[in-house]
């Protein structure tokens, strides 16, 4: 029987804590970006009205420029999705459906019906399966 003894091994020395903050930033970063890229070229530009389920279309063209992420250091995560219009909460109610009450031009209150238009859970679900391969062998030693 063969036995070994390590020692000296250390998991928490400030180098490897840098490496593996600084590779989980990129690996993060790298999912993002890639799930951001999936959801923005779902959303097709088009006057027509996309059907339920599908994703929604943009007749302006705002919804795809305001799909961002963002790296947090502090509790190491990416946060992914569109910046809040001026004026509701559109992108929430096509990801999710719901119900609103907003003036007509005549100053009524009219309620609008939002159906689900999901974008971002299933780029998420896409990009799902590959993240795992993007993450791997991604500390490196200096």
């Amino acid at each position: 029987m063969i036995t070994t003894k390590m020692t000296g091994l250390r998991f928490d020395s400030p180098r490897v804590i840098r490496a593996t903050d600084a590779a989980t930033r990129q690996a993060l970063s790298r999912a993002g970006a890639f799930i951001r890229r999936r959801a923005k070229t779902s959303i097709r530009k088009r006057k027509a009205i996309s059907r339920r389920g599908a994703p929604p279309s943009s007749h302006a063209g705002h919804l795809r420029r305001l799909i961002y992420f963002g790296y947090d250091p502090a509790a190491q995560n990416v946060v992914i999705g569109p910046l809040k219009f001026r004026k509701g909460e559109a992108p929430n109610l096509l990801e999710f459906s719901g119900r609103v009450t907003r003036p007509d031009d005549a100053g009524r209150p009219r309620k609008l019906v939002y159906r689900k238009r999901p974008f971002m859970g299933p780029a998420m679900q896409a990009e799902l399966p590959q993240l795992p391969k993007r993450w791997r062998n991604s500390v490196r030693g200096g």
